[in-house]
C-alpha cells in the first residue's frame, strides 16, 4: 500500500495523490456476495431531497460484508484483497475449510495466505483480523469492528485508518479510546476484531479534481455567503461580505458551524466516561 503521486502537467494533476492499489489482488468480486445496489440521489419514498449534495456517481454493486464474524472456532484463509467502492477500506475475501466465503473489514497488516479465526467464547490468537470477545481481548491492544449489543454485528470504527483502544474493564464494561478521543463504556460480551483497519494512508488522498469527487456520488456545495439573500440568511451584501450573522444558521435557519446537536436525554450518554476534545479554532 502506497500512495501515487503525479507530475503537475495539468491542474487538476498538481495536487493529485491516491492509492496505487499495489494491495489489491482480485479485479472482479465474488458474485455469490454481491448485491444491486439503487440509487436515492439523496430523495426519500416522496421524491423529495432529504441530503443535499448526493446524485449521479458510478454504477455500483454491494459488497455483503460479514460484520457478525459469527462463523465461530473455525480457521478461515484470505485468498484475495478487494477493492470496495462502497467503502473507504478494503476487503478481504475469506475460504473456510467447507468451502464457504465471506467478505471482511481488511485489517492492517493482513495479507494473502494468512488465517483468521473467531472465537466463541474464549481467547484466539491476538492477530489482525481475529475476532473474539471485548472480556477476553488484553488491555491496549487496537480494536475495530466493535458491536454496540452483543450478537448485533460490528457498528462502531469500520472506516480506512480506523482503530479504537482497550483502556481498562470493570463491572461488566470496557472502556474504550474512540478515533475521536471519546472514552465509551461497551460491555464486556460485545465482540471486536483484532487490528487497525487497513488502507492508513487514506487521510493524506487528494482527489485533484471536482469531477472525481462526482464519480463518488458527491454533488457540490455552495456557500450560504456567495448566495443571494432570496437563498440563503447569509447571503447578500456588497462586494465580498462575510455572513453576518454572529449565530451561524443553515438555509432554514437552525444554528450550524459548530453548533451542537446531540440531544441532552439521550440513553446512551451514561455510557461516555470522557468526552471527545474540542478543536481549537484557528487564529
Amino acid at each position: 500500500m502506497g500512495v501515487k503521486k503525479f507530475r503537475p502537467i495539468t491542474p487538476s494533476l498538481r495536487f493529485k495523490a491516491i492509492s496505487d492499489f499495489s494491495e489489491i489482488t482480485k479485479d472482479k468480486p465474488e458474485k455469490s456476495l454481491t448485491k444491486s445496489l439503487k440509487k436515492s440521489g439523496g430523495r426519500n419514498n416522496k421524491g423529495r431531497i432529504t441530503m443535499r449534495h448526493r446524485g449521479g456517481g458510478h454504477k455500483r454493486k454491494y459488497r455483503v460484508i460479514d460484520f457478525m464474524r459469527d462463523r465461530f472456532d473455525v480457521d478461515g484463509e484470505v485468498i484475495a484483497i478487494e477493492y470496495d467502492p462502497n467503502r473507504s477500506a478494503r476487503i478481504a475475501l475469506i475460504e473456510y475449510s467447507d468451502g464457504e466465503k465471506r467478505y471482511i473489514l481488511c485489517p492492517d497488516k493482513l495479507g494473502v495466505g494468512d488465517k483468521v479465526n473467531s472465537s466463541s467464547d474464549s481467547q484466539t490468537d491476538i492477530k489482525p483480523g481475529n475476532s473474539m470477545k471485548l472480556k477476553h481481548i488484553p488491555l491496549g491492544t487496537f480494536i475495530h469492528n466493535i458491536e454496540l449489543e452483543p450478537g448485533r454485528g460490528g457498528v462502531f470504527v469500520r472506516s480506512a485508518g480506523g482503530w479504537s483502544q482497550l483502556m481498562a474493564r470493570e463491572q461488566g464494561f470496557a472502556q474504550l479510546r474512540m478515533p475521536s478521543g471519546e472514552i465509551r463504556l461497551v460491555k464486556v460480551d460485545c465482540r471486536a476484531t483484532v487490528g487497525q483497519v487497513g488502507l492508513i494512508e487514506k487521510s493524506s488522498f487528494v482527489h485533484g479534481k471536482a469531477g472525481r469527487i462526482r464519480w463518488l456520488g458527491r454533488r457540490s456545495k455552495v456557500r450560504g455567503v456567495a448566495m443571494n439573500p432570496v437563498d440563503h440568511p447569509h447571503g447578500g451584501g456588497e462586494g465580498k461580505a462575510g455572513q453576518g450573522n454572529p449565530h451561524p444558521v443553515t438555509p432554514w435557519g437552525k444554528p450550524t458551524k459548530g453548533a451542537k446537536t446531540r440531544r441532552r436525554k439521550n440513553k446512551s450518554t451514561k455510557y461516555i466516561v470522557s468526552r471527545r476534545a474540542k478543536r481549537r479554532s484557528k487564529k
